[in-house]
């Protein structure tokens, strides 16, 4: 494993594709415009290409346009069929890649998807990075992203001119797949502390205390945490607007369920967060903030008469 922090006056100017330009990406394409970089973006709607055209960048017609005459591509979208999809279907990455480009890919997958991703590419002389990233949409927007990559260390060292224009730690963890072992782990500890925030704040109201207060309070003791700070705000306030949409903590915590399954590993704690967010997406919550879970422990323990926090009615939101 290798820490590298990124510091300015290392980066040289890259030529780099980007595709996927959501809430992550287009801060990060930002961010890299703003190094120097040479960036070309494509996305699947293109008026989603406007803001970063405006900043410089070049648009493109497929991933494959994106990829042709790049140094590296990088990628954050979704899901794991979504990078299969942009990577390696019709008109997807491989199809422009020319032979020693580089494939950084910040989206959350399935470890053993990475993995293939790779030897797929590898077969046509491109190397990859599974690299997600950690720090949310506030991360993204100041380029302090924590970086975890799997892949061939010479890669990750010669991509750093990229990474460090993105994120502020960048950790090689190990060969392809290593990265995406390392999200699942960052998001089972995440995903449990928010759930057990829920719990506290549950377990503070039901005894008439505020908690906010006890919030507060917790803060500035051993269970201060960021879960803490961000969602259990949010829980205090009682505003459940995304920050961090929950469906995606529920995807990811499937991805962390489905690598314990083939591994046959016993992870009690994550199948018990896995359902309360299973239960949130079930009630139609999965576009709020992760914070929500409150909503789902009020449901589960008092009457409907008297639950504090509504989730919407509609269930159309689930995904």
């Amino acid at each position: 494993m290798k820490t590298w922090a990124a510091s300015s006056g290392e980066a040289r100017a890259m030529k780099a594709g980007f595709i996927g330009l959501g809430v992550m990406g287009r801060a990060m394409a930002a961010n890299l415009l703003r190094a120097g970089h040479d960036v070309t973006v494509w996305a699947r709607r293109p008026e989603a290409m406007q803001p970063l055209l405006a900043l410089g960048a070049s648009p493109s017609d497929s991933p494959a346009d994106c990829a042709h005459g790049r140094e590296a591509v990088i990628t954050i979208v979704t899901t794991g069929e979504d990078v299969r999809q942009v990577v390696l279907g019709p008109g997807g990455v491989i199809e422009g890649a020319q032979p020693g480009c580089v494939l950084i890919d910040h989206s959350t997958i399935p470890p053993s998807l990475a993995r293939d991703v790779a030897t797929a590419l590898r077969a046509r002389g491109v190397a990859m990075l599974d690299a997600p990233v950690s720090g949310g949409e506030r991360g993204a927007i100041e380029a302090t992203l924590a970086i975890m990559a799997g892949g061939d260390e010479a890669v990750f060292e010669r991509m750093k001119p990229l990474l460090s224009a993105v994120g502020r730690t960048l950790v090689h963890v190990g060969p392809n797949g290593a990265g995406q072992v390392t999200k699942a782990c960052n998001q089972l500890i995440l995903c449990a502390f928010i759930e057990a925030v829920a719990e506290a704040a549950r377990l503070a109201s039901a005894s008439g205390v505020d908690f906010a207060k006890v919030r507060e309070a917790m803060m500035h003791g051993s269970a201060s945490s960021r879960a803490l700070d961000l969602f259990g705000g949010k829980m205090a306030e009682g505003d459940f607007s995304a920050g961090v949409q929950s469906r995606l903590h529920h995807k990811d915590m499937g991805i962390v369920l489905r690598e314990a399954a083939e591994l046959g590993l016993a992870l009690p704690l994550s199948a018990a967060v896995w359902q309360q967010l299973n239960a949130l997406s079930a009630q139609g919550g999965g576009l709020l903030d992760t914070s929500a879970l409150l909503a789902v422990l009020e449901r589960q323990g008092r009457p409907p008469a008297k639950i504090r926090h509504r989730l919407p009615e509609s269930r159309t939101d689930v995904q």
